[in-house]
């Protein structure tokens, strides 16, 4: 039986067709994409979420709006003209006025200044209050931490109620320091026990190790290096403190314990709308749709920022 012979078919490749290339050392240290920081990645993955980032412009908005309003509308905020009292919305007066014939558009932003002031500086003291104070007891331990968290126990167990009548009785006012005083005074223990329970894993980390061996004092520890790396957790908790401080100031207000004339915030016109609001709801409507507006973008933007800074969440 005879072999056929197959022929090679004519496009098959020769030893000559091919080329060794060696790696190119000319782009090796070339970065296969733009490198990204912790802080640049945080901010990416929070303009990934649309409503964390509606409710951040609703709330700049809101805030650009109580600067301004107040400086350029023709109506004084404490004016009162009884000629045009109880009137309601209408191209003159935007949001009506109250019963004693002032513009309610502009005491609305007016006293959104006193509500979000209070809010963000009430946040911020008990922050960074907390912050020192929680670093402190996890950086030493032992009795010192023991001791520390005990005097937070006892302070968490008195009514927040019951210490701002005593400063206002003891203080002998109603002012705004005053009530923002008498808020932070035991605001910052929950966040002294949120900034221990971290600190007090990252005490252990090598570079804390490393600082005491080089006999860096313990406050410049705490505040340069435990304090930065728990700094992600403290933004997500003042946004989320600071709702908590608008509500408590709006209570107190509309109580009768909050912000006394000629000054006035949100809390002090909806206990004002209040007794109008049979015949008259518009006067409580306008400061009341603003208190939970400014604390639904706070507690919306709070969660995209703990979504946003937590590394586990990382892709």
């Amino acid at each position: 039986m005879s072999q056929i012979k197959k022929n090679p078919p004519s496009d098959a490749f020769a030893p000559g067709d091919f080329e060794i290339v060696g790696a190119d050392t000319a782009q090796s240290e070339r970065f296969a994409r733009r490198p990204v920081t912790y802080w640049g990645d945080a901010l990416r993955r929070f303009r990934q979420n649309k409503l964390a980032v509606a409710a951040f412009f609703l709330l700049l908005l809101i805030t650009i709006m109580t600067i301004a309003v107040p400086m350029l509308s023709p109506y004084d905020y404490a004016k009162q003209d009884l000629k045009v009292r109880k009137q309601w919305p209408s191209a003159d007066h935007w949001f009506g006025t109250d019963d004693l014939g002032r513009d309610l558009f502009t005491r609305v932003w007016q006293g959104g200044r006193v509500s979000i002031a209070i809010g963000v500086l009430g946040a911020l003291i008990v922050a960074a209050v907390g912050c020192v104070y929680g670093g402190i007891a996890a950086y030493f331990g032992g009795w010192v931490d023991m001791l520390m968290m005990r005097i937070v126990e006892i302070l968490s167990s008195v009514p927040n109620l019951l210490v701002i009548i005593m400063m206002s009785i003891i203080l002998d006012s109603s002012s705004i320091p005053t009530l923002l005083l008498a808020m932070t005074i035991t605001g910052w223990c929950p966040v002294a026990r949120l900034v221990r329970s971290q600190m007090l894993q990252i005490s252990r980390s090598e570079y804390v190790m490393a600082a005491r061996v080089m006999g860096v004092p313990p406050l410049q520890i705490v505040l340069r290096h435990m304090i930065p790396n728990t700094l992600s957790l403290i933004i997500v908790n003042i946004t989320f403190r600071v709702p908590g401080f608008i509500f408590s100031e709006a209570f107190l207000s509309y109580v009768g314990l909050g912000v006394q004339p000629p000054n006035t915030s949100w809390g002090a016109l909806a206990s004002a709308g209040q007794a109008n609001l049979l015949f008259y709801p518009y006067m409580m409507l306008f400061p009341s749709l603003f208190i939970a507006l400014t604390m639904l973008c706070f507690t919306l933007m709070g969660d995209g920022l703990r979504d946003a800074l937590d590394p586990k969440l990382r892709r």
